[in-house]
């Protein structure tokens, strides 16, 4: 470390990974980006206002740069698997973007490498740190014991470079952005998957799906129902969740939440303020790395939520049959 500031190296600098070098260079003091990585390092890198920093062409020089104290992944996931085992190998700690790995088995021997050496492993599930999303999570004691959760999540279709859809397994809307949602049901209930039911409007690896519809059953008994799509419209974020005592609804894009109880009474009306998401994952990885402490989401919680993905592929495949967790590899 330089100066008692983490050197970060940052592998992906497409649109997402702008944001976080953003971020590291403007609003994290206690760090400084020390390296990028991308795919034609000729075009260069430049954050307004920021020292230049190294670029590379491969992940493996980066992650052996002896400035580079953590890394940070922004890749298409398909890539995320190999360096995963190079950052283990340099025994520097990892941020990895969602989905954790394109498939179960990918996110599993992830876990297996970092657990195996020791090397933390923070998975970037963002929606975890939305006002939203925690303000809703602290009402559970309002609703009693958890039933059901029924959860929404629109994005616009947008234009994707060519290799984007292999970057993600062939596999589309589910594991891109709904990955979110499969995430959310364990963060808010605190309870396993069971079992899955769904179906898409397209099957991969033929086509990318661009919606989806998931029912999920978890151990403690919660009903969830999942709709994920890519729309021509505006982007769309929503939750009921109904409890015992009562129930939540929270819209996340236009940040209202309100609880009523039993008879129908609100109890709670909230405007939680805007959320600066990819900004709260860092600085909260940041602060377990320089604190020598366990990872607010773990690269197991990241496994989880793409092993909940895969098995809602495998239903969908089967025409809708369940799917049952833990899967078998």
């Amino acid at each position: 470390m330089n100066q008692n500031r983490i050197g970060v190296g940052l592998i992906g600098v497409g649109r997402h990974g702008l944001r976080y070098a953003q971020h590291i260079v403007r609003d994290l003091p206690t760090a400084f980006l020390s390296a990028v990585c991308r795919r034609h390092p000729e075009q260069g890198f430049d954050v307004p206002g920021a020292p230049p920093v190294k670029i590379y062409g491969e992940a493996r020089s980066l992650i052996a740069d002896p400035t580079v104290d953590v890394v940070i992944v922004v890749t298409p996931p398909i890539f995320a698997l190999e360096i995963c085992r190079l950052a283990v190998q340099a025994r520097k700690p990892m941020l990895v973007e969602k989905p954790l790995g394109s498939t179960a088995s990918d996110a599993d021997a992830m876990v297996a490498l970092a657990r195996g050496a020791d090397v933390p492993l923070m998975t970037a599930q963002t929606l975890r740190f939305d006002n939203t999303i925690q303000h809703m999570k602290m009402l559970q004691p309002c609703i009693g014991r958890s039933q059901q959760l029924d959860l929404l999540f629109h994005i616009e279709i947008r234009q994707t470079a060519p290799d984007h859809v292999a970057g993600y397994g062939g596999r589309g809307a589910l594991l891109e952005i709904g990955v979110h949602m499969l995430d959310l049901v364990r963060f808010m209930t605190g309870e396993e998957v069971q079992d899955v039911r769904c179906t898409m409007d397209r099957h991969p690896p033929h086509a990318p799906e661009t919606r989806a519809s998931v029912d999920l059953t978890t151990i403690g008994g919660t009903t969830c129902r999942i709709e994920v799509a890519r729309v021509l419209g505006a982007r769309a974020g929503r939750a009921i969740w109904i409890g015992s005592e009562g129930r939540v609804e929270a819209d996340w894009m236009q940040r209202r939440i309100r609880c009523v109880d039993t008879a129908g009474v609100e109890t709670v009306h909230a405007d939680p303020p805007p959320s600066q998401t990819v900004l709260a994952a860092l600085t909260a990885f940041l602060q377990a790395v320089a604190n020598n402490c366990s990872m607010p989401i773990t690269g197991e919680d990241g496994c989880r939520a793409v092993e909940i993905a895969e098995a809602c592929y495998r239903s969908a495949q089967a025409g809708g049959k369940p799917a049952t967790l833990p899967l078998a590899h």
